[in-house]
């Protein structure tokens, strides 16, 4: 991996002779000094102290950290190149925006031919916010305009011949149109990636992104940083799932930025609470128990994870067998069983299309588990159901779209994951399965004029990268309807075609 390449000749070509012989030399000597040394580039390329600047001397401690921190990673990855994932979860006012800026130009700055895209969670954040805030510090850079030129959707070389290929795009992001995101190659030199406002960008972008991080041999740095909104989805994931051990995180407290109103911040302290989720988001640099339009909460989810329970806190209730088949391609059939308090997944099939041999294994089930009740979900449960009237069942369909008993709720789908999320906090024990724990926080709700609860649709969650609640829904069709103990759970086995063996997943 080469550290330089900037010459004489890398600027534009209309300055005058003296300034090419005196200023240019030093110029790219430095900035080909600087190439690993973002920290040194920002206390090189400002005026601090004077001006504008006269209040300050330089970054804040932790837009040093990040600074020099992908400095270290530079160095370390040497002629292999290196891939840098660095994530940044903080309240306001710390100077993120300010710190994308500075990344940005001094990518461009060292190493010539550098390409990159950045993005927000919104247009208007995107042009009003961070490409504002990177005008400005290209303003105040005492070099940047020679060189490279600054328009309202780009930064690019004013090298001749280089002004395609050594640059760095504003993109507002599309679930419709990824290419440019898809297409961010440049093997051998530099690709910048920056997501502002990270914690709202669909998980579809992160995920077309990523094919960025194929070429060999190549810098590739990719940072994200935003106010800790949602605690779902990619940008969470960089701190806490399954990828969060690539990722280089950090928090940072508005209370320890020297930017910050500290005024403005007690006040929010002392109107909402230290350990409250506004004070989480906005203060802490922290998640939230619980986002903003998020349906059930963290905490209630947490507390009923593995929950252990005596069987007496349950064995009184009613046994409810709840099936939830699959939609899609790579949605889930799930079979659970609920008696009071307690829930467990029993079966977890691929999306099957057999409608009888899906019936013989509910029943065998029903007959192991002496089931009070069967409730399907009609979506695709109507064929399962007609299935089973052929082996003597009596299972009733569960209409997701049907008219909620509660008029708080827009529909049965709504009342159900209502019943449910009561039924967590009041003890409810789910076994120690991700995939529910996920399914479980994954929905939001839709804000109304009547003010019923309204659950997002699936579709909707699919577009946020989030899969299908299969395990969450199987747990809720068990609120469905009431359900009475029978008299005689000993009842004759049906004539059934599949064993089940009763294997918890």
């Amino acid at each position: 991996m080469r550290k330089s390449g900037w010459t004489t000749t890398s600027h534009n070509s209309s300055w005058r002779p003296e300034i090419e012989t005196n200023l240019a030399k030093e110029l790219a000597a430095d900035l080909n000094r600087f190439c690993h040394d973002p920290l040194g580039w920002v206390l090189y390329s400002f005026r601090w102290g004077q001006g504008e600047l006269a209040e300050y001397d330089g970054p804040d401690d932790w837009q040093r950290e990040v600074l020099i921190g992908i400095g270290a990673k530079l160095e370390a990855g040497g002629d292999l190149g290196v891939i840098i994932r660095e994530a940044t979860a903080s309240g306001h006012g710390v100077g993120k925006s300010a710190l994308v800026a500075w990344i940005v130009l001094w990518a461009v700055s060292t190493f010539p031919d550098t390409k990159g895209v950045v993005t927000a969670n919104t247009e208007t954040q995107l042009k009003t916010k961070t490409w504002s805030e990177l005008s400005k510090w290209f303003r105040l850079c005492w070099y940047a305009n020679k060189f490279f030129e600054l328009t309202a959707t780009a930064i690019f070389s004013r090298s001749e011949g280089h002004g395609r290929t050594w640059r760095v795009d504003q993109v507002a992001w599309s679930e419709r149109n990824t290419e440019a995101f898809a297409g961010l190659h440049n093997k051998g030199k530099r690709v910048l990636l920056v997501f502002d406002e990270a914690s709202a960008i669909p998980d579809v972008i992160w995920e077309v992104s990523e094919g960025a991080l194929t070429d060999e041999g190549t810098e590739i740095i990719w940072c994200v940083f935003g106010n800790p909104t949602r605690n779902t989805g990619r940008f969470k994931g960089c701190f806490t799932g399954d990828t969060a051990h690539r990722w280089t995180t950090r928090q940072v407290d508005s209370r320890t930025s020297k930017f910050t109103n500290k005024q403005q911040i007690q006040q929010w302290i002392d109107d909402y609470g230290i350990d409250s989720d506004f004070v989480k988001v906005r203060v802490r640099g922290m998640f939230p128990a619980m986002s903003a339009r998020q349906f059930i909460s963290v905490v209630d989810v947490d507390a009923a994870f593995g929950r252990h329970l005596h069987e007496t806190q349950y064995n009184f209730a009613p046994k409810i067998l709840s099936v939830d088949p699959a939609w899609e391609g790579d949605d889930e059939l799930v079979i659970g069983l609920r008696q009071g308090l307690a829930f467990k997944i029993l079966r977890v099939i691929p999306k099957n299309d057999n409608d009888i041999q899906v019936a013989n294994i509910i029943a065998q089930i029903e007959d192991l588990e002496h089931a009070d009740a069967v409730f399907i979900d009609a979506g695709y449960g109507t064929g399962i159901v007609s299935a089973g009237r052929t082996l003597g069942r009596t299972w009733q369909l569960v209409w997701f779209s049907g008219e909620s008993s509660d008029p708080g709720y827009l529909n049965k789908r709504a009342q159900m994951w209502g019943e449910m999320r009561d039924w967590l906090k009041a003890g409810g024990s789910i076994p120690k399965d991700t995939g529910l724990y996920n399914d479980l926080i994954g929905p939001e709700t839709v804000g109304r004029m009547d003010g019923k609860i309204q659950l997002e649709a699936k579709s909707d969650m699919k577009k946020r990268g989030l899969k299908s609640p299969n395990r969450a829904d199987c747990l809720a069709i068990s609120f469905a309807y009431p359900v009475s103990m029978r008299t005689n759970r000993l009842r004759k086995p049906a004539m059934c075609q599949t064993e089940y063996k009763g294997e918890w997943e």
